[in-house]
């Protein structure tokens, strides 16, 4: 395996969809970088990608464990349905192979926690595909907070809410086996990563949460457009997730999210932070990226707004520069995968909550 700077890492990308398209596109950035093999059972996606991205015909595999017994792999992309992150995590770390992962990190904190383990004892970088903080709105507020313009923040509220997203009918988003859930660990996870990511990672100490079913078990709500993998599954997880969440600095956030609402949303999330020097509210429509950043202050005391003028953001981009610079670093043992663990048994948390009908303490 190559492990210096001087010689460019060698990546298999795991996963023929969207996360492992935009891995490669990622990858393909990087001059230091090769992506070599690839894996997925589509036929059709894995023809097209290979030869787009110009991964040798020998080097395309169906079956992941064919990828990995690749001998020149230094590093791989995992972008597969949630019930299988784990164990072809597991088993590349196993090989000495780094790995980048989709989120979530694994379908529970169970998993994750393995997952970490792994990437512990075999001394190899483990990183989430946590690309929405990567925005460039989201950037800009992090380094306004990191300036203390907001002083002290002591509450937040982070959502995702759709009206019709429901990804798939039939496909294994809806599937509690093979997803973990759904909204909540889908689109969740993330606006839960952007909001502890500004808070500067406080620890959560207690949880109180309420999921309901109510629109995608009677066909309501579900993207007519998605064609997500998976067929024939019946539908098995929550459509809508609400959770309050109290935090070891004193603060607490508020998350929401859904994939059907008979509600205004199309498919918006964001951000708003109430700190003791000034506010902030990030609202993002169907994926804008433009000027979704406003800032609340008081100027000479009087109540103002500023309105940065943000656009775009390096997303997927960013993050497969930034795997790639862990690796190059040798710092390996900084960088095993514990924020996507902190994130797993939050969601974790949050789905015991809401089936107990009580408030979950998060154990240290």
């Amino acid at each position: 395996m190559s492990e210096t700077q001087d010689k460019k890492i060698r990546v298999g990308i795991i996963g023929l969809g969207f996360g492992g398209e935009s891995a490669l596109k990622g990858f393909r950035l990087l001059p230091n970088v090769e992506a070599v093999a690839l894996a997925g059972l589509e036929e059709d996606r894995l023809t097209y990608l290979g030869d787009t991205f110009g991964i040798p015909a020998t080097s395309r595999y169906r079956d992941y464990q064919d990828l990995l017994a690749n001998e020149d792999l230094d590093a791989v992309s995992v972008a597969v349905p949630n019930v299988l992150h784990a164990p072809i995590a597991i088993a590349a770390l196993e090989r000495g192979l780094h790995v980048l992962c989709e989120k979530p990190l694994a379908r529970n904190s169970e998993e994750a926690e393995a997952m970490v383990q792994a990437a512990t004892k075999a001394n190899r970088v483990l990183q989430v595909v946590f690309n929405h903080r990567e925005r460039n709105d989201v950037q800009t507020l992090k380094r306004y907070i990191d300036e203390g313009k907001l002083g002290s923040i002591y509450y937040a509220k982070a959502y995702w809410m759709r009206r019709r997203g429901i990804p798939g009918a039939g496909s294994w988003f809806v599937n509690k086996n093979m997803a973990g859930g759904g909204p909540l660990i889908d689109l969740g996870v993330h606006i839960l990563d952007m909001a502890l990511y500004l808070l500067e990672e406080p620890s959560i100490l207690t949880v109180s949460a309420s999921t309901y079913n109510e629109l995608g078990t009677r066909g309501v709500g579900f993207d007519l457009n998605s064609r997500k993998s998976g067929s024939g599954h019946g539908y098995e997880v929550e459509d809508l997730a609400t959770a309050f969440l109290r935090l070891s600095n004193g603060g607490t956030l508020l998350l929401e999210t859904s994939w059907a609402t008979h509600s205004s949303a199309q498919d918006d999330y964001g951000i708003i932070l109430y700190g003791t020097e000034g506010g902030a509210d990030i609202r993002v429509k169907n994926y804008n990226t433009e000027n979704t950043l406003t800032i609340y202050t008081d100027v000479a005391g009087v109540p103002s707004e500023i309105h940065p003028h943000t656009r775009g953001g390096q997303f997927h981009n960013a993050v497969t520069s930034e795997f790639i610079e862990r690796i190059t670093s040798g710092n390996w043992s900084l960088y095993n995968g514990a924020d996507g663990l902190r994130r797993a048994r939050v969601i974790d948390a949050c789905y015991a909550s809401a089936l107990q009908g009580r408030e979950v303490v998060i154990e240290a």
